[in-house]
């Protein structure tokens, strides 16, 4: 099922098999975004994170970028506008998305696109493909996340050189300092990305949401409050388990057990 939004500049498609793609589609402004799209992208991530049949969601760029940030030919209306409503804002709607996020990077990711890439869970990044923070260069100041989430993800000092500089930082260089996860052919990236969903998927859906809550909001904490925070989720999501829930999950290692010795 295809739904579509703002002239089909934000496409959301959803599969029987629990994927769901969200497509940045204004490929002839390279996918830079106004303010209606964002809205539209924000709403997109909210409504998928309610729709119970999306297990996985993979979020892309049209043409030739993944995005090329926001669209600074509406600059005023953008800053001061529902930019500031949490509910219009779809990298908190992204963080807030219960639902695993693989972000399919291609061509460039410029400022408000690295943001929005920086909200994924998982990133594959076609080869060649540039993260920008152009911040300093235009006058701007950071909003969706930048200046915290890249420090702590690549480091302080490769972070301040991206951001201070607005130089580019490649897929390449990404993935050695482990924010980027792939880097494909540009022809694989999709094909990659469907890959990973797809396992995603498979698994245990009700885990998968609980894990990467709790990777992201411990995330967040020091590693002493992290490791309590974990036991504390762990210890309450045990306590409710039935025992038929017990059952199952002794049947299905006692089934893996019988194929591995059989082989």
């Amino acid at each position: 099922m295809s739904d579509s939004s703002s002239e089909n500049l934000i496409l959301v498609s959803r599969e029987p098999d629990g994927i769901a793609t969200v497509t940045i589609n204004r490929p002839a402004s390279l996918n830079s975004l106004s303010q209606l799209m964002i809205t539209d992208l924000a709403r997109a991530f909210k409504d998928l994170g309610r729709d119970g049949s999306v297990r996985v969601i993979i979020l892309s760029g049209s043409g030739r970028a993944f995005c090329s940030g926001l669209d600074l030919t509406a600059a005023e209306q953008v800053f001061k506008g529902g930019r500031k409503d949490k509910e219009y804002d779809p990298v908190f709607q992204m963080e807030q998305c219960p639902k695993p996020i693989i972000g399919a990077i291609n061509g460039v990711a410029v400022t408000a696109g690295f943001e929005i890439a920086l909200a994924c869970d998982i990133l594959v990044a076609a080869k060649g493909t540039k993260f920008m923070d152009t911040h300093t260069r235009f006058g701007i100041v950071p909003s969706w996340g930048l200046s915290q989430k890249l420090p702590r993800i690549i480091g302080p000092n490769k972070a301040r050189e991206v951001s201070l500089t607005a130089m580019p930082f490649t897929a390449e260089e990404a993935q050695k300092l482990g924010f980027v996860n792939y880097v494909v052919e540009g022809t694989e990236l999709l094909k990659k990305a469907r890959e990973i969903a797809r396992v995603v998927a498979h698994n245990n859906h009700d885990i998968v949401i609980r894990y990467k809550s709790v990777i992201n909001d411990g995330f967040k904490l020091d590693l002493h409050q992290a490791l309590a925070l974990e036991k504390e989720r762990a210890y309450k999501y045990y306590e409710k388990m039935t025992t038929e829930q017990f059952k199952k999950m002794q049947e299905f290692v006692a089934v893996r057990s019988s194929k591995k010795s059989s082989k």
